[in-house]
């Protein structure tokens, strides 16, 4: 894979103190992406980009909760000031609380509903500006399989929020024209913190055993870097990806 759409490139990583976000922050940065990754755990952002500075790699870590705008405003602005341009947004921080319905966890449908829609919209919202002042730039979200097929009993409300994110993403893709790219990744599953989201104790052990046939988090990695690596005529929309042998 071409690397020489990467380099160079300033990349914002939401939820980027774990999983698919580190691993991502950690693979283009050895393309030589300047990485600024943003999450709510300070302390780990900061031993993450300790380690990529002192094998001399660009980053910088931005504390962040996606569920807040101006916190989202706030970060994009101090990227943009700090690198002086944005290019790639990836919008990764997720929940994945998984309960039937009938349990009724309606503060994690909440919280679902607040991350991994609103956040993704909040990272748009302020992207958006400065991506057609520079006339260029590339938003990458991150949906899920369970945004191609419901994943149900269980994951009912997380579908629906990673099908509003596919959705999201087209419509944005539709509205972008040759100002930006859009990309939408679709992970099935794939180790992160993701699968331990669920308050449901039954829920969470079930997705626990489901996920012993996981991926490595740089699978998706690997992924999104396909899709920044491309020309700037070329937009890879949607990516799917999941374990060989996962049948859902």
């Amino acid at each position: 894979m071409t690397t020489d759409n990467i380099a160079g490139k300033v990349v914002l990583i939401t939820g980027g103190s774990s999983g698919l976000g580190e691993a991502t922050a950690r693979y283009l940065a050895a393309q030589g992406a300047k990485i600024a990754i943003a999450a709510r755990r300070r302390d780990r952002l900061d031993e993450i980009v300790s380690e990529l500075t002192a094998q001399g790699q660009t980053a910088r870590a931005y504390t962040l909760d996606v569920t807040k705008r101006s916190e989202v405003e706030e970060t994009v602005a101090a990227v943009t000031r700090d690198f002086g341009r944005l290019d790639v947004l990836v919008n990764n921080a997720g929940l994945m609380a998984i309960a039937p319905i009938r349990k009724l966890m309606v503060d994690e449908w909440d919280r679902m509903i607040d991350i991994n829609i609103k956040g993704v919209l909040y990272g748009v919202a302020a992207a958006l500006p400065v991506f057609e002042k520079q006339k260029s730039g590339h938003v990458i979200n991150l949906s899920s399989v369970a945004g191609l097929k419901v994943f149900a009993p269980g994951g009912t409300v997380y579908s629906g929020t990673k099908f509003a994110v596919r959705a999201i993403s087209e419509g944005l893709r539709q509205e972008a024209g040759n100002t930006f790219r859009v990309t939408s990744i679709e992970p099935g599953a794939v180790q992160s913190e993701l699968k331990s989201g669920s308050g449901d104790t039954d829920s969470r052990k079930t997705v626990e055993e489901f996920y012993k046939m996981a991926i490595p988090a740089d699978s998706v990695a690997r992924a999104i870097a396909f899709a920044i690596s491309q020309p700037d005529d070329v937009d890879i929309n949607e990516i799917v990806l999941r374990p060989t042998r996962q049948e859902f």
